[in-house]
């Protein structure tokens, strides 16, 4: 079945010169394995681009718009308003996943997975957008739909990773910094898988799994956090 991009591209609130750069950065790389005749490339380059703009219109944005905050304040709330789970949410509401091109496994593949999908989805079209629009259409985008999610996201605190978060407990009960280690590490150079532990103390109190060892460090402290096991280390309660 055709996919109806004009459809999408109102829901986007971005009309494209160039459709087919709208239609490459929804092109998981796996859809090409099993289509030799598409005749468009993979998102990952499309990508790659729209990262960069992601980031500077985030920091501009953040910089103009709170004068005062200290530059590592300023870190975390970027880090919080462009993690693959918040751009995944925004993609998800764009209706991002009616449109990709994926392989039926990829299709099939786990809510982690499609996360990141989504995420890096979106991504590509901002890429795309940059190219085809220009700077200003580009960051109106992604004021639009992502950067209005920054202000409940400095009311909730949501900004305060796990990692962050687990150290300051760990400190302030054991007066010891938490260590990761790589559990497990499995994938293709693209799209490695990895399973990674917290310990205090050489004990495990937690684990993680994520597509970097950022992200799955950041679940394993989340994991600790939840189940409060690092207090019981060194028969603290």
């Amino acid at each position: 079945m055709e996919k109806d991009f004009d459809q999408f591209e109102k829901r986007l609130g971005v009309m494209f010169e160039n459709k087919d750069l709208l239609k490459q950065a929804v092109v998981h790389r796996s859809y090409l394995n099993e289509h030799e005749e598409f005749k468009l490339s993979h998102n990952e380059r499309l990508e790659f681009l729209g990262d960069a703009v992601l980031e500077l219109v985030t920091t501009e944005y953040l910089f103009k718009t709170y004068p005062k905050s200290p530059e590592g304040t300023m870190t975390n709330w970027r880090a919080a308003v462009v993690n693959t789970n918040m751009l995944a949410q925004v993609s998800e509401s764009l209706g991002v996943n009616d449109y990709l091109y994926l392989s039926k496994g990829e299709a099939k593949g786990s809510q982690k997975a499609r996360e990141l999908i989504l995420a890096n989805a979106l991504e590509a079209i901002i890429g795309a957008c940059y190219l085809d629009q220009g700077y200003d259409v580009t960051k109106k985008f992604i004021v639009t739909e992502i950067l209005i999610k920054l202000k409940d996201i400095i009311k909730e605190n949501t900004y305060i990773d796990p990692k962050s978060k687990l150290q300051e407990k760990t400190q302030e009960v054991l007066n010891v910094t938490p260590s990761y280690k790589v559990l497990k590490e499995t994938g293709p150079d693209h799209k490695k898988h990895f399973i990674i532990g917290a310990y205090v103390d050489d004990e495990k109190v937690g684990e993680g799994e994520g597509y970097s060892k950022q992200q799955a460090q950041v679940a394993a402290a989340k994991d600790a956090i939840k189940k409060k096991k690092f207090l019981e280390v060194k028969g603290k309660e």
